[in-house]
């Protein structure tokens, strides 16, 4: 027996961008637009008496805008996948701690929304719990015209760029609007480590220490850099390596 078509909610106040979903979703197999709402109290009244199993969320609305209606629906028993559809990145930070399925950058190219309602679609598939953590266990990161999702568990080393960091993953790099510190909160502390104020590395990326003398040290990685550490963070570095 085929699956019941993903009932979808679009929420967005231009109704240009609602027509262009619209259109777009009309082309995807196994979606079926139910509603449309041009703010978010219209969208959170829709929700309670429609029952989407999709939300394609607009984040910049008038009085409540869609990281508000997200965290009305984040925690609630069968609450609708939220896929954020969106002019602007850098809402990407905020949305770090809402159970969306996706992020997607307008003007929103068909094949990218088809993957994203995919993940939605492989996600009801697969009936297993989510696993829940205090911690950050992905990011939403601009790469060339859209936003991708960065695991923690693949991001080796995260440098400070004024008001940005850099995470490195696998050969490549990722600038994101962070504050270093204001990340360091949000990571797993098992996970990783701070080595310098402009520095935190995932701790099995650590291959080793160096004394440069002068009670000067460094970290040896696992891509092979060497990186010093700084005064303030030496001890938990030495402790981290049991010495």
């Amino acid at each position: 027996m085929d699956a019941a078509p993903l009932r979808a909610l679009i929420v967005d106040d231009e109704p240009l961008a609602v027509e262009r979903m619209q259109v777009i979703c009309s082309r995807i197999e196994g979606v079926s637009v139910i509603g449309t709402a041009s703010d978010g109290q219209a969208a959170l009244r829709l929700i309670d008496a429609l029952t989407p199993d999709l939300v394609l969320l607009d984040l910049t609305m008038p009085e409540t805008d869609g990281l508000t209606v997200a965290r009305r629906l984040s925690g609630k028993p069968d609450a609708p996948a939220v896929i954020f559809v969106t002019a602007h990145d850098e809402f990407a930070v905020e949305a770090f701690d809402l159970d969306a399925i996706d992020y997607v950058l307008k003007p929103v190219a068909p094949d990218r929304l088809q993957r994203a309602v995919g993940r939605v679609m492989s996600r009801r598939g697969d009936q297993r719990p989510a696993p829940t953590s205090e911690w950050l266990e992905e990011f939403w990161v601009p790469h060339r015209s859209e936003l991708v999702r960065v695991p923690a568990a693949d991001v080796e080393r995260i440098d400070a760029e004024r008001d940005y960091v850099r995470l490195h993953v696998r050969g490549q790099s990722y600038l994101l609007l962070q504050t270093i510190t204001s990340l360091e909160e949000r990571l797993d502390p098992e996970r990783f480590i701070r080595i310098h104020r402009s520095c935190i590395l995932r701790r099995d990326h650590v291959t080793g220490l160096r004394h440069e003398g002068l009670g000067v040290w460094s970290v040896e990685t696992g891509s092979g850099d060497v990186l010093r550490i700084g005064r303030t963070y030496l001890p938990s570095v030495k402790k981290m390596a049991g010495r």
